[in-house]
């Protein structure tokens, strides 16, 4: 590699975020620069465009103070890239790799490209086996598995940071797995001064801390950060995972700010919007995050996400939630009218779905009757609520006794599973869910087979 090189740059002009200079150097994209003012500050940034006689330089810092006369570019002529190391778990990072706590530097044992390496495809194996999150609606109906990317979509005002803090504090491997083998990266993008507060305070006072990494990106830094904040962050994931072999499971709450700035930037270099203004290459970005989730043959490690994202408008046909839903397998939703119930976490059952599910669940990964306990609450919720309309209509007082239980069954679902105060095994997930189908007549119970019927529910074989 050439040694770095420092020239007087000819600004031509200072837009936000973004320095153009007249290309006095030879370097490609990504190229990791510095730009230095008039006092020595350096200020880190990467090469965004080029043509034959201009570059444009992201600043991930801000540009105030700037001049188009004496400022400096030093090139490193190489991409951006984050030091790794063990030391990783149980530290905070701002939203280009530094250290937030006031703790040493991080000692780094390699250095790895941000925008990450990509997956051989012939090499990428099915996501198996299963992570507990403590939340039941997800662990039971909507099982996550490792290797998986499964996005949680919710609206603004609704409960998704603190579900997202729950699930960093009370996700976990299995019983009988070793617990220094499960790690987690929190990333919170464009959060408030008071949020990150409170994500940090959460994490300080949980034992899960020592095996979680925290990046944050606060809402009043450069837009420019924002975007490398998930790939820095993902870079820590994959050495953790693949490295260091172990199972990660990534959080990234909010990608709506994420995809927010990355409208910005595109503006910003005078590209042509597409829908609502975001780029058209928006697809292909958000897809170069999510797929860097996987397993990969003959490693040991795999790599999960749980993306969130507030739908503008609550619209789940938004841009952002359309596209998340193409790249990603499945999705949770979060539901308001639930919200305003008082349940929590809100999550919208019937809508939420989980693809991978199955190949996770089961004899020899989680319990033998998991799968039919989930199908058969999914179709008992249904009738419920399809019941439910019909009683909007007529009156509950006009229904049959068995709708009339389905629709007791229906309240009773969402204020004593749906609705939950603190973490739950899987096991007593299941167990209210048998206790709940006990209150409907047997016959109506047909996901179930005689042994299931008999085992939980006491129901006669020859009854």
């Amino acid at each position: 590699m050439r040694p770095e090189v420092t020239f007087e740059a000819s600004v031509r002009r200072v837009e936000g975020p973004l320095v153009f200079v007249a290309r006095n150097a030879d370097l490609g994209l990504n190229s990791m620069i510095e730009v230095v003012d008039r006092e020595g500050r350096a200020r880190v940034g990467r090469v965004a465009a080029l043509d034959e006689s201009t570059m444009v330089v992201e600043v991930l810092e801000s540009t105030l103070g700037l001049g188009v006369r004496d400022t400096r570019i030093r090139v490193r002529n190489e991409p951006l890239l984050f030091g790794v190391g063990p030391g990783m778990l149980g530290r905070t990072f701002d939203s280009i790799g530094r250290p937030l706590d006031g703790g040493a530097p991080l000692p780094a044992v390699r250095r790895m490209r941000i925008d990450g390496l990509a997956i051989n495809a012939a090499r990428r194996a099915l996501p198996r086996d299963f992570i507990e999150t403590g939340v039941s609606s997800i662990d039971l109906m909507n099982s996550l598995v490792r290797g998986q990317k499964l996005p949680l979509f919710s609206g603004a005002g609704l409960p998704h940071d603190r579900l997202a803090t729950q699930i960093a504090l009370d996700a976990r491997l299995r019983k009988g797995e070793d617990a220094g083998g499960f790690a987690i990266v929190f990333v919170g993008m464009g959060v408030s001064h008071d949020t990150a507060a409170a994500f940090r305070d959460a994490m300080a006072s949980s034992a899960a801390l020592e095996h979680t990494a925290m990046f944050l990106n606060l809402a009043d830094e450069p837009a420019t950060q924002r975007l490398l904040t998930p790939r820095y962050a993902l870079t820590a994931a994959e050495y953790l995972a693949f490295v260091e072999g172990r199972h990660v499971l990534v959080i990234l709450t909010d990608m709506t700010n994420y995809c927010e700035a990355l409208r910005e930037v595109s503006a910003s270099h005078g590209e042509l919007p597409s829908r609502k203004g975001y780029p058209g290459y928006m697809y292909s970005d958000l897809a170069s995050l999510y797929e860097r989730a996987g397993c990969i043959q003959g490693m040991p490690g795999t790599l999960t996400q749980v993306p969130i994202l507030s739908m503008p408008g609550d619209d789940i046909g938004h841009p952002i939630a359309d596209l998340t839903g193409y790249i990603t397998e499945g999705q949770i939703v979060l539901d308001r009218e639930l919200d305003r119930q008082g349940i929590y976490p809100p999550v919208r059952v019937l809508p939420s779905l989980s693809r991978l599910m199955n190949s996770g669940i089961g004899a020899g990964y989680t319990d033998a009757d998991h799968p039919a306990l989930a199908n058969q609450l999914f179709a008992c919720y249904a009738r419920a609520d399809h019941i439910r309309i019909l009683a909007s209509v007529m009156g509950e007082d006009s229904l049959p006794e068995v709708d009339r239980r389905f629709l007791a069954f229906g309240r009773d679902f969402e204020r004593s599973f749906v609705n939950q105060q603190g973490r739950r095994t899987l096991e007593e997930s299941m167990a209210i869910g048998w206790r709940l189908l006990r209150g409907l007549p047997a016959q109506e119970l047909t996901r179930l087979n005689a042994q299931q019927l008999a085992r939980y529910l006491e129901v006669s074989p020859h009854a």
